[in-house]
């Protein structure tokens, strides 16, 4: 009883209604809020699926897709007669995603067990990886050999975010003989792309580092295109979606002849020396020697720290381009212009006549200043002084003309000034005056030093490129050109072809425009005149050559001392010998410069590669059949030597 009366009381105690309301009421809000968030979830789907679509979307496309740039095909570089000297073979690129890596010195570790990787390969691949895009491939090295190429397939999947691509690879047919003027390409360094445009660079990996490849270098590289790829998650490549071809680099031809570059290199034989030669009616660059070369393949691949200190370090100085760079006393093959000079100012007349005994001294001085002939010349007018290349003739008239007219009329003809040719590198050298003299030395000019001037000798340093160009302006009898190399570009695509114009030059102008036919009549009488200092490559020409021979002294003698004899003197202690020569000398359409370092004379050395070069280009075919000279050093030791006056040894 006491039990049923307990639970009446709790049933009267509850209240039914109360609590059915609270439940309801719950209820109502589980459900509201449920309501609440399928709104606010089907508004966030309406934003991703409608809203964003074409965002989100983009997104998702780049998870699985790859923009990669595209390189351009590089102009090709051929020469004025279609011969190639630059092209592109196809090659093997070994390239790395940074992006897929996860321990890059390890994965580079690996690849080395299977294919050949230097230290400049890897050094350069992590210079070029720190400046690109981590989703884009960075080549690690070009060139992989088929062998290499297969060694990879086979173990590809040990190696995620690597792939061997198909691209092309500079190649040179000239090789070694068009070097220093063709030039190279080379990897991209950090200093080059901060000075490029980066957008004009995606997707390559070379720029051209000298010669024409860097000259040229806007006209031959192109425009990079693009490809959109599929990849899997392992950013692996599935297929190619979309594909813009770069647009080509226009192609180069040049006003080069290689079969002339590869007579004038061959000409010089076993002496290094340069041979520039010049279309003297437009100031086309026919032939550019610079020996010895160099390969440049070698920088193309990479070349190593160890192979390029030999380059370096080479005593021949390979890289170095002496037709531009090296810098020459241009000894007697200035006395052209020395005696043109006279004439112009009225220092001399084509009549006057010097005394040559072997040697004369300044008024007041016992310092002797000899003559290349020690017997001495006897009476020699103009035309035979420029013939027998009279030392003491042209002491006189430099005496008479005085520093300051020879410093006037000499930079006219262009020497110690920069000639303005299309390549990169190029020394402007020295034709000294009193100013130079106290700007650099503080010191001041000595009436000595004219006459070592006078002779193309004492602080008289020239490159053979403006001793070309000299020759060239006396060819045309004052006409003269800015040399250049590039002839034309040509648009691949559509064919459309720019052809360069001949930059003119400032006419030197002489009152007495006959003077220039008596001075070229001597230059002809050098090569066609028993008694002319290169007679011997011109007795059997068959055609009119207008030249002159010069020696320039490596060493120089003491006061009274008896010169050596060759044979008795060192390779690297023997004078250059030089020669400049122009032909037809009727209607000239080449000027040919030649140095032959220590090669001693002018006429038996430096003359017959003149001669050949010119045979090449004229005729088509070398007709001077002596050998070019060889030239071995003797075992002797140095001859005595000291800075004295200078002279000049034809």
């Amino acid at each position: 009883m006491m039990i049923f009366g307990s639970r009446r009381r709790r049933d009267a105690l509850k209240n039914v209604h109360a609590e059915r309301d609270t439940f309801t009421g719950r209820a109502v809000a589980a459900v509201l809020f449920c309501m609440v968030c399928i709104v606010l979830l089907v508004m966030r789907l309406v934003d991703l699926q409608v809203v964003e679509h074409a965002y989100f979307s983009t997104r998702a496309d780049e998870n699985r897709m790859r923009v990669t740039p595209v390189a351009p095909v590089r102009g090709l570089i051929y020469d004025r007669n279609g011969t190639v000297l630059a092209q592109n073979q196809p090659a093997f690129v070994l390239e790395i995603t940074p992006e897929q890596v996860k321990d890059m010195d390890a994965l580079l570790a690996r690849l080395a067990r299977i294919v050949t990787i230097s230290e400049a390969d890897i050094e350069r691949f992590k210079d070029r990886a720190r400046k690109t895009p981590r989703y884009r491939g960075v080549p690690l090295r070009n060139n992989l050999s088929m062998e290499e190429v297969a060694r990879y397939e086979i173990r590809r999947h040990e190696f995620p975010g690597v792939e061997v691509t198909a691209g092309l690879s500079r190649n040179y047919p000239l090789s070694t003989s068009a070097a220093h003027v063709v030039g190279y390409v080379g990897g991209i360094t950090e200093e080059e792309l901060q000075k490029v445009e980066e957008r004009a660079y995606q997707g390559i990996n070379q720029i051209g580092k000298v010669g024409v490849e860097r000259s040229q270098e806007d006209e031959l590289r192109g425009a990079p295109g693009a490809k959109i790829i599929e990849a899997n998650a392992y950013g692996r490549p599935l297929r190619e979606l979309d594909y813009r071809r770069g647009y080509p680099g226009r192609n180069a031809y040049l006003s080069l002849d290689a079969k002339v570059q590869l007579v004038a290199e061959e000409a010089l034989g076993e002496l290094n020396g340069a041979v520039v030669a010049l279309d003297p009616r437009n100031g086309e660059v026919i032939a550019l020697v610079s020996k010895p070369g160099f390969d440049p393949h070698y920088f193309v691949e990479g070349i190593s720290s160890a192979d390029y200190k030999t380059l370096l370090n080479d005593p021949s100085r390979p890289l170095f381009n002496r037709a531009l760079q090296g810098t020459y006393p241009p000894g007697s093959t200035i006395k052209p212009a020395m005696a043109l000079s006279g004439l112009e100012f009225n220092a001399v007349d084509s009549q006057h006549r010097e005394f040559c005994r072997g040697q004369m001294s300044l008024p007041g001085s016992s310092r002797k200043y000899r003559c290349w002939k020690r017997s001495g010349h006897g009476w020699v007018d103009m035309h035979t002084a420029v013939m027998r290349s009279c030392d003491i003739y042209f002491y006189q008239l430099a005496m008479t003309l005085g520093i300051d007219r020879m410093h006037e009329a000499m930079t006219g003809f262009g020497l110690g000034h920069l000639t303005g040719i299309d390549l990169p590198l190029e020394k402007a050298g020295v034709y000294p005056s009193r100013e130079w003299k106290q700007r650099t030395r503080r010191e001041n000019w000595y009436p000595g030093e004219t006459l070592s001037v006078g002779i193309g000798q004492g602080y008289t340093n020239v490159t053979p490129l403006q001793l070309a160009q000299m020759t060239a302006r006396i060819a045309m009898r004052g006409l003269g050109f800015v040399p250049h190399v590039l002839h034309s570009t040509e648009d691949p695509i559509t064919k459309e072809v720019r052809t360069i114009e001949s930059e003119s030059l400032p006419k030197v102008v002489l009152k007495n425009e006959s003077d220039w036919e008596t001075v070229i009549s001597a230059m002809q009488d050098v090569v066609h005149t028993q008694s002319g200092t290169a007679y011997r490559i011109g007795r059997d020409a068959p055609y009119r050559i207008a030249a002159k021979t010069g020696t320039a002294q490596v060493v120089g003698l003491k006061q009274d001392e008896a010169a050596p004899k060759e044979h008795e003197i060192p390779l690297r202690f023997r004078d250059h010998a030089l020669f400049i020569a122009f032909a037809p000398a009727e209607a000239p359409t080449i000027a040919v410069a030649v140095i032959a370092e220590h090669g001693s004379h002018g006429g038996s050395t430096a003359g017959p590669v003149a001669r050949k070069v010119m045979d090449q280009y004229l005729l088509g075919k070398v007709l001077y059949d002596e050998p070019a000279p060889i030239t071995v050093p003797a075992p002797t030791p140095r001859p005595r030597a000291t800075p004295g006056p200078t002279e000049s040894t034809e």
